[in-house]
């Protein structure tokens, strides 16, 4: 067997635009349609158009793969389970809510405290387990074994990267015509969902940190591998290992993985604020740092979409 046959065997079968489109169904007026705005970097000729995800409920695009989970399931459960290291909890719990369940959400204790008040703040319960998300991830599972629970898992889920998927849609319509969409990259549900319903349509690139590179070195490898994980983003954008769903999408649909260094992540987070207003956390600003960094260098006259996926950090130290 070849290594691709052997790859072709271990994977699933890569998400499709169809199951984003249905997905775009099944939680419309759930989610919020969030804007988009045109914008000519300083000091370059190069226009991008912002996808404003963190203006989603709970501040990430993760709202739209929880609600997609639960309505896709065959019944609503009894009890929502999941683990998080802070945005898909926040999710997952507003999700529940809305649908008038409950939920538990276990996180790690590194988790910001900020993202476990949310939590609480949303109905759920917030269970402190462990000091990785693998030992938070591990406890849910076991937990999710309880007669009518439903286990959401942050990413590697079909119903929740086609949710995310849902990102793309929106932007299709908004922007028609992207040659390019930068996404920020942790556990690949965002940039499985993405690429799924761009497919050919347009190139999308994975951005990450070099302490976040699960996609990066999942590629290089050709499978998911287990990485070391750490550093500025590491609390939204630090999955150990990349999903199955995403990963087989991103290699179906040739998406492309750059890297880049904390500096250029904290650079586009200070140029979002004082250009625009826009307090995106770490995670939310690393597919702009990708640009900024000069990590993917757009062609003369090419039309770049950077999705900012995320707010839910202090923007205490973006005034200076």
């Amino acid at each position: 067997m070849t290594a691709q046959e052997d790859l072709d065997v271990a994977l699933p079968a890569p998400v499709t635009r169809e199951e984003v489109a249905a997905a775009g169904r099944r939680i419309t007026g759930r989610v919020r349609r969030t804007p988009t705005v045109e914008w000519v970097m300083p000091g370059g000729e190069v226009p991008v158009v912002l996808k404003l995800e963190f203006l989603q409920h709970t501040g990430s695009f993760k709202a739209r793969g929880a609600l997609n989970r639960l309505l896709a399931a065959p019944r609503l459960p009894d009890l929502v389970v999941t683990a998080s290291g802070g945005n898909h909890g926040l999710a997952v719990a507003h999700a529940a809510r809305q649908l008038g369940l409950p939920a538990e959400v276990y996180v790690p204790e590194t988790a910001p405290a900020v993202k476990v008040a949310g939590i609480r703040a949303l109905g759920a319960t917030a269970v402190l387990a462990g000091s990785s998300y693998a030992e938070a991830a591990a406890a849910s599972r076991e937990r999710s074994q309880a007669p009518g629970a439903l286990a959401v898992h942050a990413y590697d889920d079909r119903d929740v990267v086609a949710g995310q998927g849902t990102v793309a849609a929106e932007l299709d319509e908004q922007a028609p015509g992207l040659d390019t969409v930068l996404v920020a990259t942790g556990g690949g549900g965002l940039i499985g969902g993405i690429a799924a319903w761009y497919g050919d349509g347009a190139h999308v690139v994975s951005v990450e940190t070099h302490g976040t590179a699960a996609m990066s070195a999942a590629l290089a490898a050709g499978r998911p591998v287990d990485v070391e994980v750490g550093g500025l983003a590491s609390d939204a954008l630090g999955a150990r290992r990349v999903g199955d769903h995403g990963f087989s999408t991103a290699v179906a649909t040739g998406v492309q993985a750059v890297l880049v260094d904390e500096d250029a992540v904290r650079a586009a987070r200070r140029l979002l604020w004082h250009e625009l207003h826009v307090a995106a956390e770490p995670g939310g600003a690393t597919a702009l740092a990708g640009l900024l960094a000069g990590a993917y260098v757009p062609a003369a006259g090419e039309r770049v979409g950077v999705v900012v996926c995320g707010a839910n950090a202090d923007p205490a130290d973006l005034t200076g």
